[in-house]
């Protein structure tokens, strides 16, 4: 790795602390949502990955959601294919504004590059950093952001986004989601089948 990481991920956060959207950290501080959206996924990839994540794969989690508020999902049409077309809008626009930002700090063109392929989950289950980025995004996820969504769904939808979210997980993943969350019996049989 050429460039400066800390540059890098200062940038993120400058970009993602201008978010008009806020949420409620667990100690009741309130931060502009893609901020702390970007901090928990650091905190998850350094619990899940530790020392061994490189500076892309750091770099892609803590910007995931960079600036995305800017593409708003309403001027999209409704249904699945526009939620789609604006979720491969999103992978596009955070690859293109994380390239800009690392070369910037010095990395070189394949690895501004290799951020883009990351976001855009391009090879997952195949390459193991495009999976191990989609595994820190499903343990964030489940970790702060499933109860609220459980809450907010009915049983069957709630089954429904368990089981799709445990299919883009790695084997690991989903064992370490059943040993380190407390689900029902519904939701830890769907983690189990979704091999």
């Amino acid at each position: 790795m050429t460039g400066d990481l800390t540059q890098v991920l200062n940038a993120i956060d400058d970009a993602n602390r201008k978010d008009p959207n806020h949420d409620t950290d667990e100690t009741g501080t309130h931060h502009p949502e893609a901020y702390l959206y970007g901090l928990r996924m650091t905190s998850e990839l350094d619990r899940l990955f530790g020392a061994s994540a490189s500076d892309v794969l750091r770099i892609a989690a803590r910007g995931q959601h960079i600036e995305r508020w800017l593409l708003k999902r309403a001027d999209y049409p409704e249904g699945r294919a526009g939620y789609l077309t604006w979720r491969r809008d999103q992978g596009r626009a955070h690859g293109d504004r994380l390239a800009g930002l690392m070369a910037d700090a010095g990395y070189s063109a394949e690895e501004c590059d290799r951020v883009g392929v990351l976001l855009r989950k391009e090879g997952i289950k195949r390459d193991d950093e495009v999976q191990q980025l989609e595994d820190v995004i499903c343990f964030t996820f489940l970790k702060w952001y499933f109860g609220p969504f459980a809450a907010k769904h009915p049983d069957d939808k709630v089954l429904d986004i368990v089981a799709k979210t445990a299919r883009k997980m790695s084997a690991e993943g989903r064992a370490r989601v059943l040993a380190e969350f407390d689900l029902p019996d519904p939701l830890a049989g769907a983690v189990k089948s979704a091999a």
